[in-house]
């Protein structure tokens, strides 16, 4: 397995990909949406807001995983203001249950620890539910949530 960032070339695959996971989440695909992800995905990969992840087994799309940037006011328990999204967690039915996922979002914690980021938020599937809680996250009202160190 090669695992490597995301680039603007990745984008027409990083789509698909984004439509399948939303599909496995039970979200019928009842409009298009093509043009919005690729609007989403071109701003904020040129942007760096966005840090996506790609793996690969014999050169096809086995898993991603990403973090998104976000810059809220500052708080007494985070005096940055900024805090991690993590988004577009997907594994290929035929490669889960291997821990792929779980190094998967290695690759987003080690991106907001390098950037000083240690809020993480994000929205689980029922699916990806137990690994996140796995791995430290809390449950909150309405998110997962991850305090990390940095």
């Amino acid at each position: 397995m090669n695992v490597r960032r995301a680039t603007l070339n990745d984008v027409n695959g990083l789509i698909e990909i984004r439509k399948k996971q939303l599909i496995d989440e039970g979200i019928r695909p009842d409009q298009e949406i093509d043009e919005q992800l690729r609007q989403f995905f071109v701003k904020k990969l040129t942007s760096d807001e966005l840090v996506q992840w790609i793996a690969e087994s014999g050169g096809v799309v086995i898993a991603t995983s990403a973090i998104v940037f976000y810059q809220f006011p500052p708080t007494h328990t985070n005096v940055s203001g900024v805090k991690g999204y993590i988004t577009n967690m997907y594994t290929k039915p035929t490669h889960r249950g291997k821990g792929i996922g779980t190094n998967m979002l290695d690759f987003a914690v080690s991106e907001a620890k390098e950037r000083g980021v240690h809020k993480l938020w994000l929205g689980a599937s029922d699916l990806g539910r137990p690994v996140y809680l796995k791995y430290g996250f809390e449950e909150t009202d309405e998110w997962l949530e991850l305090n990390i160190l940095v």
